[in-house]
């Protein structure tokens, strides 16, 4: 009896008897983390050295890349870029804004239409249209610079306020439809058939009751476009040449100089543009997460 109490003892109620799990496990585990601090902390270095970065004045960058500004740090480049007119970031920034946002807004719309349709609505032409838009994210943007530029040189509607919305929409479609469809799949066809037991119009189901189901995926959809349409650079290269339509990225491009580069004052622009794009994500990273992985179960 004493020899089986001892073997319990030694077996059944040590931590590592209990768990299962040796001091191997745990050493892996703080391994694992150790890692992933290292790959985080590799992300945020980069906007983290370009904020002190603007705080230094170019020779001092000069001397010493990588060195703090303690003791010396200046708001001269801030000062710089927000009280000369000739840098036009304001006016870059409320175009950029104003092409976003529209763009949104549409993209938004006819994804949410168009993936309810190809979802619900059963026609001859339903999978042939579903696929023609999926192939729509396999086109390299870059090979219809050419042929876009051209068409829209010979239609007049090159160099407008509203020429960015046009590329912008159509290449944000594809993906936030092919997002939108696999969510209403998901959703119960009985809510739209008990709607209409009680006297629901089609149009008043679709926007009081299917679209405000749909409302993360619609926001997830929005936030990717959003990233996208303020960062574009490629289409805004070709299709805009006036400097008072130039948007962000187009913007930036001013700061580098043919023999030499302001870097703290580029630094400092880019931050300024880049701050309401970091603070979205953010706030809504969260959102972006589960909006595609609902997506993707629900499809």
């Amino acid at each position: 009896m004493m020899s089986k109490k001892r073997h319990l003892a030694g077996s059944n109620f040590s931590p590592a008897g209990r768990s299962g799990k040796g001091a191997g496990y745990y050493a892996g585990k703080v391994c694992i983390n150790i890692v992933l601090w290292i790959f985080s902390l590799s992300c945020i270095f980069p906007l983290v050295w370009m904020f002190y970065s603007s705080l230094k004045l170019k020779r001092q960058f000069n001397a010493d890349v990588i060195s703090i500004p303690f003791g010396t740090a200046t708001l001269q480049n801030y000062t710089d870029i927000l009280n000369n007119p000739d840098y036009h970031l304001s006016e870059s920034m409320w175009n950029s804004f104003r092409t976003t946002a529209i763009s949104i807004i549409l993209i938004v719309l006819f994804t949410f239409v168009v993936g309810y349709i190809l979802a619900r609505v059963r026609f001859r032409l339903n999978r042939p249209l579903y696929v023609m838009f999926l192939m729509g994210m396999l086109i390299p943007i870059h090979s219809l610079l050419v042929p876009m530029y051209v068409l829209f040189r010979n239609l007049g509607i090159s160099n407008q306020w509203y020429t960015l919305l046009m590329p912008y929409v159509s290449f944000g479609l594809p993906m936030g439809i092919f997002l939108v469809e696999g969510y209403v799949k998901g959703i119960p066809i009985s809510l739209e058939e008990a709607a209409a037991i009680d006297g629901s119009s089609f149009s008043r189901t679709l926007w009081s009751i299917i679209m405000p189901l749909c409302r993360p995926i619609l926001v997830t959809v929005a936030i990717i476009q959003i990233f996208g349409c303020w960062n574009e650079f490629s289409f805004a290269l070709v299709l805009i040449q006036n400097v008072h339509l130039q948007t962000v990225p187009l913007a930036l491009t001013q700061f580098k100089g043919q023999f030499g580069s302001d870097y703290p004052l580029q630094m400092t622009a880019m931050l300024i543009t880049m701050s309401p794009i970091v603070v979205l994500y953010f706030a809504f990273s969260n959102q972006i997460i589960k909006g595609m992985v609902a997506g993707a179960v629900k499809g």
